[in-house]
């Protein structure tokens, strides 16, 4: 995508060597999100290509992402909002297939975060609510600054997190915290998030961008196939029985080992 169409999303791509920065760069609203915005992410997302090693996912400003910009939900907006830009409100006169295929359009803009050729890091300030949560649960690292705010907010709002953020929210926090965080609509602070498992650290703000930095150099540190393949094995772990995850250790490590094995040879 042009500088410009990211622009027009709310969003800014930097990419130095093996890592990709994406801003969410609506400050203003305090990076509130659109489905233009998730539709260019996913455009973003499908352009990457395997030299990428890491993706940090930030806000511009002082907020991560105060989740869904409001004005997508005013039906009175009818089937576009200002300049006939495409609302969330829209899908109303969509059948629930057409309904369903949308929001799976929505969706990939943030599960491609979860490619195992890299790892994703979101780097949380601020607010992180509903649709802003779901996508720093699509990464899989969080970094969060001390005075950071988390809330899945879809509950409060009559809706369902409807943007993948319901499976890592589970995996990260187990089933019961997970039901209680979405039911509630509450806001969780740093030092519980940390303690519950939803962040991997909490940092004062004026070092966020100091730890990002300390743990991205840790990521590319090892061969790219180290990590990527580890990721793979991870991300299925849960979800397969001992016998098939010990099968695709062997396999991956066989390959590891002949990729190792070629280099010193070199």
């Amino acid at each position: 995508m042009t500088p410009e169409k990211l622009a027009d999303a709310g969003l800014r791509l930097a990419q130095d060597g093996p890592v990709v920065t994406i801003t969410l760069d609506r400050p203003e609203v305090r990076n509130a999100q659109t489905p233009a915005m998730w539709r260019a992410l996913a455009e973003v997302g499908a352009g990457l290509g395997d030299e990428v090693r890491v993706v940090v996912l930030r806000g511009a400003g002082q907020s991560f992402s105060a989740g869904l910009d409001r004005s997508m939900l005013d039906p009175s907006g009818g089937a576009g909002g200002a300049d006939g830009a495409e609302t969330v409100a829209s899908l109303l006169a969509l059948s629930d297939e057409e309904m369903s295929e949308t929001i799976d359009a929505y969706q990939r803009g943030f599960t491609f975060l979860r490619d195992p050729r890299f790892v994703s890091v979101a780097a949380v300030q601020g607010y992180a609510i509903g649709a802003g949560l779901q996508l720093a649960l699509s990464c899989d690292l969080r970094i969060a600054t001390t005075d950071a705010q988390l809330c899945m907010k879809e509950a409060a709002l009559g809706l369902v997190p409807d943007l993948t953020g319901t499976k890592p929210l589970v995996e990260a926090v187990g089933y019961a915290r997970a039901l209680e965080i979405c039911a509630t609509a509450r806001m969780v602070g740093a030092d519980e998030a940390v303690a519950i498992g939803l962040v991997q650290a909490a940092v004062p703000a004026g070092r966020l961008d100091e730890a990002v930095a300390e743990l991205v150099t840790a990521l590319t540190a090892p061969m790219p196939g180290a990590v990527r393949e580890t990721k793979a094995l991870l991300q299925g772990a849960a979800d397969r029985n001992l016998d098939e995850q010990r099968r695709l250790e062997r396999e991956a490590q066989t390959r590891r080992f002949r990729e190792v094995a070629a280099l010193a040879r070199q």
